[in-house]
C-alpha cells in the first residue's frame, strides 16, 4: 500500500518529503485517536462509591472499591453505587415483649452498602440502579421485623436494664438480614422505650426509691463511721495526752531524782568533809594534849623519876587520849550512818517516784490495750443480749398469740358443738313431751354401741392358749333346775356370764329398755323390775384348762 501511495504521489508530482510528512501526521492522529478512545474507557472509582462492571462472560458483575478499571467497549458496561449512609427512622410501636407487655421503641438506624467482597456482589445484584428511597424502604421493613423479634425474646426488665444485651441482639439479628441485601449496620440509636401500661415508669420510680433509700443508708453509714472516727480520734488524743503527760511527769521525776541525788551527794561530801575536819581537829587536839601531857610527864618523870604517881598520871593520860580517840571515832561513825541514811532515803524516794510514774504509764497502757477493747466488747455483748432478749420476747409474744388464737378457736368450736347438742337435746325433749322416759331411752340406745364395745374390752385382753374340757357325758344337776347339763355347756355359760349384761346396766342407770331388746328375769322366773338396781356382777375368772 505504501508503495502504491508513493507511486501515486510521484505521479501527482508531490515531493517525497512532503508525502512522508503527511503520512506521519495521519499516523500520529490515528494513534492519538486510539489512545483517547482507550482512555475514555478507563474508569476510576472514588472512595465514596463502588464501581460495578458487568458483561464479562461467566460473571454477573465485578465490583471494585477504589482504584481504577478498564472497561472494554461494546462487550462491557459499568455503573456506580453510592456508599453514603442511609438514615432510617423506625417508629416501632406496640411491640410485644416476653412478659406480654407492649412497648414503643422509636429508634434510628444508619445503614450503608458494605465494601466486603461478597456483600458488594449482593448489593450489585439487588440494589444496583435503585434510588436511595427504595433502598431505605426495603431496609426499614427488614429492621422492623427483626426489632420486633428481638423485643419478643426479652422482658421489660432486660430491655430497660441490660441495654448492652439488647443492642447486641439488635446488631446480630439486623446485620444478618441486611447483609443479604449487601448493606451493613453502621449505628443504632434507641431514642426512648415506653409502654402503654406504665410498667417502665413504675420500674424507674422503684429504682429511684431504692437509690434514695440506698443513699440514705450510705449517709447513715458515713455518719456512723464519722462518729466512730471522731470517737477514735478523741480517744487517741486523750491517750496521747496521757502518754505525753506521763512522759513529762516521768522526766520531771527523773530531774527531781537527779537533783535530790546530787544534793544528797553534795551533802554527803560536805558531811564527810566536816567529819574529816572534825576528826583531824580532834586528832590534832588529842596529839597536842598528848604531847603536852607527855612533856609534862617527862618533866615530872625527870623531876620525879622514882615517884609512882608519875607513872599513874602517864597511864591516866594515855587512857584519856584513847577515850577521846574512841569518842571521835564513834561520832564519825554516827555522821557516816546519818549520811548513808539520807542517801538511802533519797534513793528510795527517787525509786518510788520512778515506780509511780511506771505505774501510771502501765495503767495508761492497760486502759488503751485491754480496758478499751473490753469496754467495746461489753457494749457489743449488751447490745447483742438486748437484741436476743427482744427477739425472745417477740417470739414468746407470737407463740402466746398463736396459742391464744388456737385455744379461742377450740373454745368456739366446742361451744358450737355444745350448742348444737343442747339444741338437739331440747328438740328431743320437745318431741318426747308426752312420754319423758323415751328421751333417756333413746340416748341410751344411741350410746349402746359404745357400751357394747366397753363390754367387749373386758375380755378382749384374755390370752387363752388352749381350753380342754373333760366331759363324761353324764351331765350334772343344775341348782334350782330340774334338768341336767354337760360340763361343756356349764363352761360356755360361765364364760358368757363374765360379760356385764346390758339389761343390768340399763337397770342400774334407772332406764327401761324397749321390749324389742327382751326382758331380764329373776331366779323365780318373774321379770325384773326396772326400779330395783341390781348389784353389779363381778366378772368371773377365766377357766383354767384341765390337766
Amino acid at each position: 500500500m505504501a508503495y502504491s501511495t508513493l507511486t501515486l504521489a510521484q505521479q501527482g508530482g508531490l515531493p517525497q518529503g512532503v508525502f512522508w510528512l503527511i503520512v506521519g501526521v495521519i499516523a500520529l492522529f490515528v494513534f492519538f485517536a486510539v489512545v483517547m478512545f482507550l482512555a475514555s474507557r478507563y474508569r476510576r472509582c472514588p472512595s465514596n462509591r463502588i464501581l460495578v462492571i458487568w458483561g464479562t462472560k461467566g460473571k454477573s458483575t465485578r465490583c471494585f472499591h477504589g482504584g481504577g478499571q478498564f472497561v472494554w467497549p461494546i462487550i462491557e458496561d459499568f455503573a456506580y453505587m453510592s456508599l453514603e449512609p442511609l438514615v432510617i427512622e423506625i417508629p416501632l410501636t406496640g411491640a410485644l415483649s416476653l412478659n406480654n407487655i407492649r412497648v414503643d421503641v422509636p429508634s434510628t438506624f444508619t445503614v450503608g452498602i458494605s465494601t466486603d467482597g461478597v456483600q458488594m456482589n449482593n448489593a450489585s445484584e439487588r440494589l444496583l440502579g435503585l434510588p436511595p428511597q427504595a433502598i431505605r424502604e426495603q431496609a426499614q421493613d427488614i429492621i422492623l421485623g427483626q426489632l420486633r423479634l428481638v423485643i419478643a425474646t426479652l422482658t421489660i426488665e432486660e430491655i430497660n436494664k441490660d441495654r448492652e444485651k439488647f443492642m447486641n441482639l439488635i446488631n446480630v439479628n439486623v446485620t444478618q438480614e441486611i447483609n443479604k441485601l449487601g448493606l451493613e449496620l453502621i449505628n443504632v440509636n434507641i431514642r426512648d422505650i415506653t409502654d402503654e401500661s406504665g410498667y417502665i415508669v413504675a420500674i424507674g420510680q422503684r429504682a429511684a426509691a431504692e437509690a434514695i433509700n440506698r443513699a440514705k443508708v450510705e449517709v447513715a453509714q458515713q455518719e456512723r463511721e464519722g462518729s466512730v472516727g471522731e470517737a477514735k480520734a478523741v480517744r487517741e488524743r486523750n491517750v496521747s495526752v496521757a502518754q505525753e503527760k506521763a512522759l513529762s511527769d516521768q522526766g520531771q521525776k527523773e530531774a527531781e531524782q537527779q537533783k535530790r541525788v546530787a544534793i544528797a551527794g553534795y551533802e554527803a561530801d560536805a558531811v564527810k568533809g566536816e567529819v574529816q575536819a572534825q576528826r583531824d581537829r580532834d586528832v590534832a587536839t588529842a596529839e597536842r594534849k598528848a604531847e603536852t601531857i607527855a612533856a609534862s610527864k617527862r618533866a615530872e618523870q625527870e623531876q620525879r623519876i622514882q615517884v609512882a604517881s608519875a607513872e599513874a598520871l602517864a597511864v591516866d593520860g594515855e587512857n584519856t587520849s584513847n577515850a577521846q580517840i574512841a569518842e571521835s571515832n564513834a561520832r564519825l561513825a554516827e555522821i557516816r550512818a546519818e549520811a548513808n541514811r539520807r542517801a538511802d532515803v533519797a534513793a528510795a524516794k527517787s525509786l518510788e517516784a520512778i515506780m509511780v510514774a511506771e505505774r501510771e504509764q502501765e495503767l495508761a497502757r492497760l486502759a488503751k490495750t485491754e480496758l478499751a477493747p473490753q469496754e467495746i466488747e461489753k457494749k457489743r455483748i449488751e447490745i447483742a443480749a438486748e437484741a436476743e432478749a427482744e427477739k425472745l420476747r417477740r417470739e414468746a409474744r407470737g407463740q402466746a398469740d398463736a396459742t391464744l388464737a388456737r385455744y379461742m378457736a377450740e373454745a368456739e368450736g366446742l361451744q358450737k358443738v355444745l350448742e348444737a347438742k343442747a339444741e338437739g337435746y331440747r328438740k328431743l325433749v320437745e318431741a318426747c313431751a308426752e312420754n319423758p322416759q323415751v328421751a333417756p331411752t333413746l340416748l341410751l340406745i344411741e350410746k349402746l354401741p359404745e357400751l357394747v364395745a366397753e363390754q367387749v374390752k373386758a375380755v378382749q385382753n384374755l390370752k387363752i392358749d388352749k381350753v380342754t374340757v373333760w366331759d363324761s357325758g353324764r351331765g350334772s344337776q343344775s341348782e334350782g333346775k330340774g334338768g341336767t347339763r354337760g360340763a361343756t355347756a356349764d363352761f360356755l355359760s360361765g364364760l358368757i356370764g363374765t360379760l356385764p349384761p346390758v339389761h343390768e346396766l340399763a337397770r342400774q342407770a334407772g332406764i327401761e329398755l324397749p321390749g324389742a331388746l327382751g326382758r331380764m328375769t329373776t331366779d323365780d322366773g318373774d321379770a325384773a323390775h326396772p326400779a330395783k338396781p341390781a348389784q353389779p356382777t363381778k366378772p368371773a375368772q377365766p377357766a383354767k384348762p384341765a390337766e
